[in-house]
């Protein structure tokens, strides 16, 4: 049986970059591990008066989807040096309850992306504070965070094989610690 992953990614747009990194790691080949994407564009605003013993249907799945994989792995743009909205909304509704969220303890990895230089670097810090706040455990594992990636997505796939080694070595290592969570 395989190790499940679930993949998100921070960004809605049909054609993101991000979207295309996160295909193609769910299309490849890994020993042992399935990454499964899951559509965080369903998911509402955070209200404190829907959350509970019966949040919205979306929610519900998403935090199932959580709870159900081994490991999370974020695919990211930086929006404005920081986390994107739709990203922290579904993390905040994923944080509840408070301290018992299915977030805590779970295995964590995060990929950035951008078309500057940067890669996204800056996102790094503010989704990884995201996630201690969560309780989620980040992997410990060298950032990765792939610059230019307009250059580096072609036909809807991460083509760019420096980029995809890095990501891959990021897999490998969510896989290993979920395996041994």
């Amino acid at each position: 049986m395989a190790n499940k992953i679930l993949g998100i990614a921070g960004s809605l747009r049909n054609d993101s970059y991000n979207k295309a990194v996160l295909k193609t790691l769910a299309q490849s080949s890994w020993e042992g591990v399935e990454i499964e994407v899951f559509d965080i564009s369903s998911i509402p605003l955070y209200n404190g008066d829907l959350d509970g013993e019966h949040p919205p249907d979306p929610v519900r799945k998403f935090k199932d989807a959580i709870a159900a994989s081994a490991g999370v792995l974020i695919v990211s743009p930086e929006y404005n040096y920081g986390i994107p909205g739709v990203l922290k909304n579904a993390l905040d509704w994923a944080s509840r309850p408070g301290y018992k969220s299915v977030l805590k303890g779970k295995q964590v990895a995060v990929i950035t992306c951008s078309m500057a230089t940067t890669g996204g670097a800056r996102a790094q810090s503010s989704i990884r504070d995201c996630l201690y706040a969560c309780l989620a455990q980040v992997v410990p594992s060298p950032e990765v965070a792939i610059p230019s990636v307009q250059d580096k997505v072609q036909g809807g796939l991460l083509t760019d094989a420096r980029s995809l080694e890095l990501a891959g070595g990021l897999v490998k290592a969510l896989a290993q610690a979920s395996r041994t969570a």
